[in-house]
């Protein structure tokens, strides 16, 4: 079986703390700019193995070496979704997104919800400083501090929902779009902590 491959996605959004980008890229197989994340990298002292979009933002383009560059034209995407097609393509299982919130609200929910369609391949977090949101669409477990607060925001109805290792578990409770008064502001009361769910859209958010 092989390892999973890792990368790191840096977008054009918010973009965390120089300390926090390098100890995610010094964790990641592979480093991944969206346009004008490339620049944001730069500047915190991290160095892309390839920019990807239609490089409207990347400013300029010409003082990039050729070979990083990965250049899409096309309009009908993002380009979140362009580099998420490109890992995907690349056989990458494990995506880290930064940048990828902030700024206009928007964008940042279109990039949550854009996670979803790749989820069968690969596992995505999307994080920042003190916060990790994991796009889920089959049963996850997370390893937490005690006293971790976390929160399960439904994307659409949701059966069989389970919580474990959490102050205020569920057992195969039916979440619905909207409702989130049994599954926010939840605390950690273990180090282990999983979902379980039968179908359906969740957001899982970890304050770390």
């Amino acid at each position: 079986m092989k390892e999973p491959l890792s990368a790191l996605l840096i977008g054009n959004g918010q973009c965390p703390s120089p300390e926090l980008l390098q100890k995610l890229a010094a964790k990641a197989d592979f480093i991944l700019a969206a346009d004008g994340g490339a620049q944001k990298a730069a500047a915190a002292g991290v160095m892309p193995d390839k920019i990807i979009g239609d490089f409207d933002s990347l400013e300029p383009a010409s003082c990039w070496p050729k070979e990083k560059l990965l250049h899409i034209p096309r309009q009908d995407n993002t380009d979140l979704e362009k580099a998420l097609d490109y890992l995907q393509d690349n056989h990458f299982t494990e995506v880290t997104i930064v940048g990828g919130t902030g700024g206009r609200w928007d964008f940042s929910i279109g990039n949550f919800l854009s996670a979803y369609p790749y989820l069968q391949k690969m596992d995505i977090c999307f994080a920042a400083d003190g916060w990790q949101i994991f796009p889920l669409i089959k049963p996850a477990q997370k390893t937490v501090r005690p006293g971790t607060r976390v929160s399960l925001i439904p994307v659409s109805p949701c059966q069989n929902v389970t919580l474990k290792g959490l102050k205020y578990p569920l057992v195969n409770a039916r979440l619905e779009l909207g409702r989130t008064g049994r599954t926010l502001s939840n605390l950690s009361v273990q180090t282990q902590i999983s979902v379980h769910f039968a179908n359906g859209y969740l957001l899982l958010y970890i304050e770390d």
